[in-house]
């Protein structure tokens, strides 16, 4: 069974990793020279923003920011010693924690929002055109739904 690339296919998928490994670590690094906010902290903070109550669950949060659990505590936790978030036990289940966005938290954010989306303009949205748009949002919405479902 052969189970090689071509050409085009070897080519393509280098370039898919090249591209995505440098496009997170730009918008990762101009996210934390302007804001002092990592990536990730930034996701942690506006899934939370996003959440009713401003409020989620920690195990919800590590699926919505794709991290795993011990690198969520770890950001929540540096997020909590500048006062970004808090957290606070489940009533309902005294394992569980809640990871709460705070109007300090909630500043940074909106502090670190216009930068960061021009950035992902700059760097994403601009180097494609209207078709080629299209296309990536089609294959990435495929993909995302194929990799979701296993």
């Amino acid at each position: 069974m052969d189970v090689g690339f071509t050409e085009l296919e070897e080519r393509t998928w280098r370039a898919f990793l090249s591209a995505n490994v440098q496009l997170l670590e730009r918008l990762d690094h101009e996210l934390q020279q302007r804001s002092h906010l990592s990536l990730t902290d930034f996701e942690i903070l506006s899934e939370l923003a996003a959440a009713p109550g401003r409020r989620l669950r920690m195990s919800e949060l590590a699926e919505r920011v794709l991290v795993s659990r011990s690198r969520l505590t770890y950001r929540v936790d540096r997020l909590a010693e500048v006062s970004y978030v808090t957290r606070e036990e489940c009533e309902d289940d005294r394992r569980g924690l809640f990871a709460i966005l705070t109007d300090t938290g909630t500043e940074a954010l909106e502090a670190a929002t216009d930068g960061y989306l021009a950035d992902v303009r700059t760097w994403f949205f601009d180097l494609l055109d209207l078709d080629e748009l299209d296309v990536v949002n089609r294959v990435m919405a495929r993909m995302d739904a194929k990799l979701s479902s296993n």
